[in-house]
């Protein structure tokens, strides 16, 4: 039986250029970088060149980059922070109905304690309306918080053009690009934000190690306090061997970035037409025109998403039914019903993602076993025989 990995947007395997760069700083070289002796500063040294790797990647300055835990403390940081820090403003939020449970769980804490979050609807594609956005607007609205690219049907927003807008009317916006990062060119100057949440894992770099993009200039407060470290903006001793392996993992996304997104589109491509052309009663769901390259999300007319899932696990393939943070939940996709589709169609949803380590022989192999798994399904399927009568 074959193995075949399709969840790369859940995390990544870690590369092997990763892990050779982290596994001398878990031995010889594990001193802290806070300590003034040689193998503290080389330490230091080396988590400085990791931040401008990183840096390097989404075209920012080192000292603009804060290492975290992780995405979900980079979200709450960016979230937590900037309403605190301009309360006496107003005390009004913008999102987005399909953002990422670390923001809005952070957002629907932040309402409990007095605060007012508006959350954007999206069409069909996932797309926020830029009108609406505008419209959501008022005197206390402090700031705004969009994904780059979702993490379950793949949507990209228009960042740009969501950074202009709340530079006119003097917001601070927020993007989780925790997504985005490895699979699509960004360069955070151009883009016009405030800050921008990211993640080592989703890159093939180490779990537990993220960072927080803030803009030169911008002053918000701390999250977590103690020591001095990250220029005494995130207290707790580095994460030395996450992050080293996080850098390298970013200057390995960028050094072929463009190739990484054509092969990377053309074996989702494959993928989608072998399905379509194998299975019928097939709905992608989310547009194709502005997608994430790797991302596949289908609703399988007539058959049950978590039974094909785990059926899928028992021939050897890693698939999701939405966000791996809510998966093992078996709760209904927020995204999808956001999409406007109903529950039929969401829990019918699978999302694949393909990845580096993806091959067309693993795509035709999972193909075939769906053709089978699915023809099961619903041979045993009344609502599918009512949709085909």
């Amino acid at each position: 039986m074959r193995e075949v990995y399709l969840d790369y947007s859940a995390t990544t395997p870690v590369k092997k250029e990763v892990l050779d760069a982290m596994l001398p700083y878990f031995t010889e070289k594990f001193g802290n970088p806070s300590s003034l002796y040689r193998t503290g500063t080389d330490s230091k040294d080396a988590i400085t060149a990791a931040r401008r790797q990183i840096a390097d990647l989404i075209g920012a300055h080192e000292r603009e980059i804060y290492f975290t835990s992780g995405g979900t403390e980079a979200d709450n940081w960016a979230i937590l922070s900037s309403a605190k820090a301009r309360l006496k403003k107003g005390n009004h939020i913008i999102t987005s109905a399909i953002e990422h449970h670390a923001i809005l769980h952070t957002c629907e804490y932040l309402e409990k304690n007095g605060y007012e979050v508006t959350y954007l609807p999206v069409d069909h594609n996932g797309q926020i309306d830029l009108q609406e956005l505008e419209a959501s607007i008022n005197d206390r609205t402090t700031l705004i918080s969009i994904m780059y690219a979702n993490n379950e049907v793949g949507s990209i927003q228009p960042i740009k053009a969501i950074a202009d807008i709340a530079k006119k009317h003097d917001l601070l916006f927020h993007t989780d690009a925790v997504q985005a990062l490895g699979n699509m060119a960004i360069n955070v100057k151009e883009l016009g934000v405030d800050m921008m949440s990211l993640s080592a894992h989703k890159i093939y770099g180490p779990k537990g190690i993220g960072a927080l993009y803030i803009r030169k200039g911008l002053m918000i407060p701390n999250l977590l306090h103690g020591g001095a470290q990250e220029n005494n903006k995130r207290a707790g001793t580095e994460n030395l061997t996450g992050i080293i392996g996080f850098g390298k993992a970013a200057e390995l996304a960028g050094r072929d970035i463009e190739n990484h997104i054509k092969n990377i589109s053309k074996l989702r491509d494959y993928f989608i037409n072998e399905l379509f052309d194998k299975i019928d009663g097939l709905e992608i769901n989310g547009g194709m025109d502005s997608r994430l390259p790797g991302n596949v999300n289908i609703a399988f007319q007539g058959v049950e998403g978590e039974a094909l899932l785990l059926y899928m696990d028992v021939r050897g393939i890693s698939a999701s039914t939405g966000s791996a943070c809510s998966s093992a939940t078996f709760s209904a996709s927020h995204v999808l019903k956001a999409l406007g589709h109903p529950l039929e169609r969401v829990y019918c949803s699978i999302r694949f993602t393909v990845g580096d380590f993806t091959t067309r022989e693993d795509i035709d192999y999972v193909v075939a076993e769906l053709v089978a798994m699915v023809n099961k399904f619903r041979a045993f399927s009344p609502l599918y025989e009512k949709k085909g009568s």
